[in-house]
């Protein structure tokens, strides 16, 4: 069974979603903001990180369960909660817009690329892990669960940077913009961060 600190994650995404109108009028200075089109960068950028999000919230759990070092357990916590909030709040507004929050179109065609985002196995866009690295993750325990999960999720911040950084060149949803913003800013600190602990276990990012 999950801590109830956990759990708050998701409670707390709903909530986000939920506040996500109030949210947006409010950073827009009151005003209505118009809808973005269905293929818009907005939405596109809305869907697609969404989904990235989720995967960083299901290998923050499963570290969770893998590791007793306080310190992995305490980013992976932060990670998990910031992540579910933040995708709350994406998935908030595609309600807001009246939007579909699955396309038929591949993962980040609204940054031009398409078919070049989807890896292989499992792997829908750039940074994702793929199905086998999540297998792994889920066999291996302390130090090398540790390890791996913070060389997949230096990887993983790396490709949402991207997105986000494209989100912030391409959106016109103030508030989205400066979502995006502060996702990159906080991603790459925490990218300093694992950095920093990979070294403390005798490890490195990978290339």
């Amino acid at each position: 069974m999950r801590h109830v600190g956990w759990l708050a994650g998701a409670s707390a995404s709903l909530l986000v979603a939920a506040g996500a109108i109030t949210y947006a009028v409010a950073e827009d200075g009151g005003s209505a903001v118009e809808t973005p089109a269905a293929d818009s960068a907005d939405a596109g950028f809305a869907r697609d990180m969404a989904v990235h999000h989720q995967q960083a919230v299901e290998m923050s759990y499963i570290v969770r369960d893998r590791t007793t070092d306080v310190e992995v357990r305490r980013l992976a916590y932060d990670i998990a909660q910031t992540q579910a909030n933040q995708r709350g709040m994406l998935l908030g507004w595609l309600d807001l817009w009246g939007l579909p929050k699955v396309s038929a179109d591949p993962p980040m065609t609204w940054m031009g690329m398409g078919d070049m985002a989807s890896g292989k196995d499992g792997a829908l866009m750039p940074g994702m892990a793929t199905n086998t690295e999540l297998k792994n993750l889920n066999t291996l325990s302390g130090k090398q669960a540790e390890i791996l999960y913070l060389q997949l999720m230096t990887d993983h911040h790396k490709g949402g940077i991207h997105m986000a950084e494209g989100c912030v060149a391409k959106c016109t949803v103030p508030v989205e913009k400066k979502l995006a913003q502060g996702m990159v800013d906080a991603q790459q600190s925490e990218i300093e961060l694992m950095a920093t602990m990979l070294e403390e276990r005798g490890a490195k990012p990978r290339d």
